[in-house]
Order: structure tokens, then sequence, then C-alpha cells
């Protein structure tokens, strides 16, 4: 094989590549195991360098920002990657092929030419003279138009699910606090209807832990946008429904149990799916996220809300053998994706985001004020 035939042929590759990575990103709808992947290799490199960078600044705020920012411009940078790549190719192809009047051994002519004609341009100061050359830049001219019209249809796409998924977020932040937690969310549905809550609250989340399951695996990407408010996330939320799905399998008379133990598996299925897909090992508990005095807190507080928690040895045990099923994982996805996991029960009443008080202490400044007091008691 001659210089130039080598050259065509990496150029050929490089764009087969390039064009079935985005097919396998955007267009086909099945998680992809295979671990050899340019997206996936990309999204490896540059979230581990854009950790390492946030975490050498010490203001929090600032670094939950740039976390926030990572998932939108990854996107739009990996969309510049594949643009840039195919462009390559193609120069690649032409430098190889010749056929167009450059000087044939000018690599930065071959890619100007490819550039315009990918970007369908049509300047027109450069053009094919072979037959090949010809029909390679009607292939590239119609593969820059494909690519274009694959980008403006995956776009709404992707914010059309993000939407989906932290409109449910939203409406958890009444029913289970700020964050959420199984403790609020339990003691939270304690009317003369409370089971009935939660059994319709139990059944939602489960719809809501497949939709997620299949939004992120076809669009892994979405796993990086972050919610609107620092204290809550698709995590905390999948976190605080698998936490109320194992107390109330275990610990709660006259709860709905067969309800609750649909929602766990369709939660459970949809951590351990994302943790092979970003190829997320389950980590050992850093922390207990239950200690028995949390415990023993918890079922005080269910009790004071009108609910019996069931108490004893069998209910502790069935409840740490479900937690040994799912948090492993969730401290995986936790390091991974850098989001606080939620407690089982809070400390003391804090105040949700919806009571948060907004001032502005200057025109065109608006700062939220979180208030010693709840504004009004919780439902």
């Amino acid at each position: 094989m001659n210089v130039s035939a080598a050259i065509i042929f990496a150029g050929a590759f490089l764009i087969a590549l390039v064009l079935w990575d985005a097919f396998e990103t955007i267009v086909f709808p099945r998680r992809v195991t295979r671990r050899v992947r340019l997206a996936r290799l990309f999204y490896l490199v540059t979230w581990r360098v854009w950790k390492k960078a946030v975490h050498l600044i010490s203001a929090k705020r600032l670094n939950e920002s740039l976390l926030s920012i990572y998932g939108p411009l990854s996107l739009i940078v990996l969309l510049g990657f594949w643009a840039f790549m195919l462009i390559l190719g193609f120069g690649l192809v032409y430098w190889g092929g010749a056929g167009i009047p450059e000087d044939p051994n000018s690599l930065a002519g071959k890619l100007y030419y490819s550039g315009t004609t990918f970007f369908t341009l049509g300047l027109g100061d450069v053009q094919p003279l072979t037959p090949f050359a010809r029909f390679l830049t009607v292939a590239e001219a119609g593969t820059g138009l494909g690519f274009l019209a694959i980008v403006i249809g995956y776009l709404p796409v992707l914010n059309q699910s993000f939407s989906r998924r932290e409109v449910s977020i939203s409406l958890l932040d009444a029913r289970a606090g700020s964050p959420p937690t199984a403790g609020e969310m339990l003691s939270r549905h304690n009317d003369r209807y409370g089971m009935e809550s939660i059994r319709q609250l139990l059944h939602e989340w489960e719809l809501w832990s497949a939709e997620l399951l299949e939004s992120h695996l076809s669009y892994p990407v979405l796993a990086y946008f972050r919610s609107q408010h620092d204290n809550q996330s698709w995590l905390a939320a999948l976190t605080s429904i698998l936490d109320a799905s194992a107390f109330v399998m275990v610990g709660v008379d006259g709860a709905c149990v067969r309800q609750a133990q649909l929602t766990f598996a369709m939660a459970r299925h949809a951590i351990v799916d994302l943790c092979l897909i970003f190829g997320i090992a389950p980590r050992l508990r850093e922390h207990d996220r239950l200690t028995p005095a949390e415990l023993t807190t918890l079922r005080f507080k269910l009790s004071e809300a009108g609910l019996r928690p069931v108490i004893g040895d069998e209910a502790d045990r069935k409840l740490a053998e479900l937690r040994d099923m799912y948090e492993p994982f969730l401290f995986g996805l936790s390091a991974h994706f850098q989001l606080a996991l939620p407690p089982w029960v809070v400390e003391s009443a804090g105040v949700d985001n919806w009571q948060a008080i907004v001032s502005t202490p200057a025109p065109g400044v608006i700062r939220r004020v979180r208030p010693r007091k709840r504004i009004q008691g919780h439902f």
C-alpha cells in the first residue's frame, strides 16, 4: 500500500468512525455496551479534567455553578469535535486522492476545501477537477447538511427530556423537602388518605424512574445536566424514592407494599443500568446514611405524624438488606457526577425552596434568602 492509499484509508476510516459514533449517540435508541467509543472517551477525559479544575476553587457555590455548566457546554464541544473530525477525515481523503487545484503537499489547503464543502459555503475559489473529487465533494456536502439536520432535531428532544425530568423533581419539593428525604416524604403524607397518597406518589415515581432510565440511556449527556437548585438533583430524587420504597416495604403498617416493591424494582433498575453505561463500579459505603440512632428518630417522627412504623430486629435486617441492594450504586453515581446524596431524615425542620424569600438589595439584583423559620408549616 502506497502513501496516498494509506492516507485515503485513514481519512475514510475516520469518517466512518465519527458517523457511526454520532449514530449511536444521537439516533440509536438502545444502550451501547461497547466500551471504546469516541463520545464515551470524550466524556471520560473532559469530565475528569473539568472536575479536577473545579475542585481547585474553594468557593462552594462557584463550584456548583461551574459543574452545572459542563453538561450544556460539553454537548456543544462534542458536536464541534465531531464536525472537526469529519472535516479532517474528508481532508485526508482529498489529500491522498488529490483532484483539487491546490498544492498536493499542502494539508491545510485540503482542510480549507473540506471545511467550506462540509458547511456548504460554496465560495467557488477552489473546485474539484476529477470525477472522484466531484463525487467526494457532493458526498461531503450531503454529510454536512445531514449532520446539521440531526443536530437541529437532537437539541429540542434533549431539552424536552430534561424538562420532563425536572418537572417531577420540582413537584417533589413540597412533598419531600429540599433536599428530598424519605422521612419528609412519608411524614408529609399523613392525612386521612395518607396511605393512598403514598401509593399514588410511588406509582408516579415508578413511571418517572422508567422514563429516566430510557431517556438517560438514549441520551447519556442528560445525566450531566443539573437541576435548577443546588439542593435538588435527579440522583437525590431517585435516592429518596428508593429509601421511601424500601422503608414502606418493611417498616409501615397498612402501607402499599406491592406498589413500593414495583417502584423499588424500577428505580434500582435505573441506577444499575446507569452505572453500566457510564462504567461506574459500585462503591463501599463511605458513611452510614441511616445509623441506628437515626432510624429510631425516623420511626419516632413517623409515629408523631400518625403513621405506624414497624419496630423490631426483623424489620431492621430486611431494611439493611434492601439498602445493600442499591446504596453501593448510589455512592458510585454520587462520586462520579459530584451529586450529594440526601439523608434519610433531616436533623431539624428546614426550609423548602418554595418557602425561600426573594429580596432585591439593589436595582436589578435578585437574591434568595432562606428564612430562619418556615413561612408556613409543611403539609
